[in-house]
């Protein structure tokens, strides 16, 4: 990118030599430390961002390599296994030097447990991350390993803090941000990326009987038990199907609980997962918190409002009252859900609002502010 020029500069005679530094290019060679790759059974929205992200700086030019845990699928840019789901973070640092070796940016994707990255890679780093995982901690380990979840707890914090302290941060949402500033991030170091979505192409026909979706990995801080609860009090009054799309270490305890009208799809492909998200009459979830709630945009794509609680990313990717309804305790959910089922102008008057809102959030627009970032941690960046 051309640097401007001051015009008495561009007017000094030969004798007065300009001295301009040059400032960097793009980051040409980029590789993301992440948890899994896209075609991890275990894979959710986060790798899903880190693939879109990926690809869309492949077909701009970038060398692109993903350095993860578990298997490693072929793409159109590299993908390189550093071991197992955990052991992987204690091998990351010799993969990346034995099968990476170098690059103009690294980009760790923070997920709970950190890498340390910008402890031992010698270079700029950048760090990504969709939530901060505070009192998701004590939901994943309870009772007799709550000690684990201090320690968790503490860890996450002391690596965003600071073994990141020299590193920008590149945050999914204004929740995200606010949390990273909650825990002592400065905020000039936060920039704010949002998720993006597919152009959905043609819309399949909407259920003419009611269907509720709920998708997602089906893991506690989800609380898809909490939505078969309180799916018992709405049954009665809208009749109709839930559908519980998606796989996950809870699902056989979830499947126990489940009551008349329930069924668990497991896994989807992308297609079968658009025909559902047009076919739902809402999509409905229950998280205690997300990063931004990716799936809530795809829904709005297809013109399918969301009931959601008014929790961090859910509250940023639904507009309470236009696009959907933001409950605070679970009646109010129920409410919502009760009453959205029964208005069918209202629902399409926010599924249109959805649509509109979803046509601001593409892949490319999320590639490109991406990058402009990764080429602001680049020129910032001193040895």
């Amino acid at each position: 990118m051309p640097q401007h020029v001051p015009s008495q500069l561009r007017a000094a005679p030969p004798s007065a030599p300009q001295h301009r530094p040059a400032l960097p290019p793009h980051p040409r060679r980029i590789v993301f430390l992440a948890h899994r790759d896209l075609d991890n059974p275990s894979a959710g929205g986060s790798e899903l961002l880190v693939d879109r992200l990926a690809d869309g700086l492949t077909r701009l030019g970038h060398q692109v390599t993903l350095l993860c845990g578990g298997p490693a699928a072929f793409r159109d840019y590299r993908v390189v296994s550093a071991g197992g789901p955990y052991a992987h973070y204690l091998r990351a640092r010799s993969a990346f030097s034995r099968q990476v070796g170098d690059c103009d940016l690294l980009v760790e994707v923070c997920n709970g447990v950190p890498y340390l990255a910008p402890l031992w890679h010698r270079g700029p780093t950048l760090c990504l991350v969709n939530h901060v995982h505070t009192d998701l901690w004590k939901m994943r380990f309870g009772g007799p390993l709550a000690p684990a979840a201090r320690i968790g707890r503490r860890l996450e914090h002391w690596a965003l803090t600071g073994a990141q302290q020299r590193s920008l941060l590149v945050a999914v949402s204004s929740s995200t941000a606010q949390a990273l500033g909650a825990i002592g991030v400065e905020r000039e170091r936060i920039r704010v990326v949002h998720n993006g979505v597919e152009e959905p192409g043609p819309r399949a026909e909407r259920s003419p009987e009611p269907l509720f979706v709920a998708v997602g990995r089906l893991v506690e801080y989800k609380r898809i038990d909490l939505l078969l609860r309180l799916w018992e009090r709405v049954r009665p009054v809208t009749g109709g199907r839930l559908l519980i799309v998606g796989d996950g270490p809870e699902r056989s305890r979830l499947e126990q609980l489940a009551g008349p009208g329930v069924e668990f799809t497991g896994y989807v492909s992308e297609a079968e997962k658009h025909r559902l998200l047009c076919e739902a009459w809402l999509l409905l979830h229950p998280s205690a918190v997300e990063g931004w709630g990716l799936v809530v945009t795809e829904a709005a794509a297809r013109e399918t409002p969301s009931v959601a609680f008014d929790v961090p990313g859910l509250k940023d990717s639904v507009v309470d009252g236009e696009t959907g309804v933001l409950a605070r305790g679970e009646s109010s959910f129920a409410a919502a859900w009760c009453a959205l089922a029964l208005a069918g102008r209202e629902r399409e008057l926010m599924g249109k609002a959805a649509r509109e809102r979803a046509a601001s959030y593409r892949w490319d627009r999320t590639v490109r502010q991406f990058r402009a970032v990764a080429t602001e941690a680049v020129r910032g960046w001193a040895p």
